[in-house]
């Protein structure tokens, strides 16, 4: 039997929301996606064998991820500052510890809010779909659907 891959068992901040050996990455790199100010940085993947990626993401004062939806959930945990997040139809105002789930193909959008960044845990499946962007049909019925979601959304 093949011998498994040398895992760390402990990984420490260099700083505050920075882990050593752990590089910041693009927050998205598909061409066309609309965001603002996002970085990731990738926690854990695949070789720890869970079937799980656990993703950190920051946003910095202003910025917001992209609108979109596909079909993996995810499960999300802020724990920097705070945030606004849309989640099909309805908005949260989040702060560290509030649990989001976002179902398979609900709308979401994240966004800073306040003058910290806003920093959060996400989790999805390893094996998982291309998020899909909206048409533009598909935002003006987004933006139709609640006056607040019309105001809070960008793209």
């Amino acid at each position: 039997m093949a011998a498994e891959p040398e895992l760390p068992t402990f990984i420490s901040q260099d700083e505050p929301f920075r882990w050593e050996g752990i590089t910041e990455l693009a927050y998205n790199q598909n061409p066309g996606s609309p965001f603002s100010q996002v970085t990731r940085r990738i926690l854990y993947d695949r070789e720890h064998g869970l079937g799980v990626q656990v993703r950190y993401f920051e946003v910095a004062p202003g910025g917001w991820s992209t609108l979109e939806h596909h079909g993996h959930p995810h499960e999300v945990i802020p724990i920097r500052g705070r945030g606004g997040v849309l989640v099909q139809d309805a908005i949260h105002h989040v702060a560290p510890h509030d649990l989001i789930y976002v179902p398979s193909w609900a709308w979401h959008q994240l966004r800073a809010e306040g003058d910290e960044p806003f920093g959060f845990i996400c989790i999805v499946t390893v094996e998982r779909d291309r998020p899909v962007l909206p048409t533009p049909e598909e935002i003006e019925a987004i933006k139709a659907s609640d006056p607040e979601v019309a105001e809070f959304i960008r793209y």
